[in-house]
């Protein structure tokens, strides 16, 4: 069995370490992650500037791209095979919600997945890495009890796991979560910078706006590992209907009927 891990907080930071002590015992494992921190890159690729990659003391190699980057370099050339998961984290802080969408660790992940394998997110609910060795001992019984029901190597898959910062007695179960919602988030923030001009600081993630039993939310505040499969088809399939018709109407030249403009403006949220 192998393994490629990656992250999105750098190749030094405690959490992708755990990782690796973690699941070393597991399988055949590399890691291949970003030489600095690249929070909310998602799922960004580079492609007008080199790639250099580099050994570590400790044998880790880094690149300097973002989380995806090191996934797709990792895939196409530089491991040289094809690992049979793909494994990012364990990030400091919660992947949750409308977070899936910026968060680079997802996007390491969901990087593998788009290549066919199997993969899966890691992630601790609160920042600061208390108790990151119940969280690395956690994500080892799900890869193993993974591996032995053989659910690594079939058709690939992506998860998202968010751990709450607990002892590992105190972890409650496993609960399989749809995503919540967020609140818009807060205000940008402003400073004037030493020559006079304005900066801006993109403010903090708004707070839990639905976060019913369910949601992951919901279950990490209840001291659940969450675990959410995820699916790249972003397509509104619900709607795909009503579209089609407003785009036979527009190809006719034809003005909605009175109220649907304002309905289309909803559906689009």
């Amino acid at each position: 069995m192998k393994i490629l891990i990656c992250n999105d907080d750098g190749f030094q930071a405690p959490g992708i370490v755990a990782l690796y002590e973690a699941l070393r015992t597991v399988a055949d494992v590399e890691v291949v992650a970003p030489e600095h921190n690249n929070s909310a890159k998602s799922n960004a690729l580079t492609l007008h500037s080199p790639l250099y990659v580099h050994h570590a003391s400790n044998g880790f190699r880094y690149v300097n791209g973002t989380p995806a980057d090191c996934v797709h370099v990792a895939l196409t050339g530089l491991l040289g095979y094809r690992p049979d998961l793909v494994v990012s984290g364990i990030n400091n802080g919660a992947n949750m919600g409308d977070d899936t969408i910026y968060s680079g660790t997802v996007g390491a992940a969901m990087e593998g997945y788009l290549f066919g394998i199997p993969a899966i997110a890691f992630s601790q609910v609160e920042k600061g890495w208390a108790h990151l060795d119940a969280a690395g001992a956690t994500a080892r019984q799900l890869v193993q009890q993974l591996i032995s029901q053989q659910h690594v190597g079939a058709a690939p898959w992506l998860l998202n796991v968010n751990i709450p910062n607990r002892p590992l007695d105190a972890l409650k179960p496993i609960k399989v979560c749809r995503l919540g919602r967020r609140h818009a988030a807060e205000r940008v923030i402003t400073q004037t910078s030493p020559r006079g001009e304005t900066m801006y600081w993109i403010g903090s993630a708004g707070a839990a706006k639905d976060d019913a039993e369910g949601t992951d939310f919901h279950a990490a505040l209840q001291g659940h590992v969450c675990l959410t499969p995820l699916k790249v088809d972003l397509t509104d399939h619900d709607h795909l209907g009503y579209w089609a018709q407003t785009a036979a109407r527009m190809a006719a030249g034809r003005a909605p009927a009175g109220g649907e403009a304002g309905r289309a403006a909803g559906t689009a949220v």
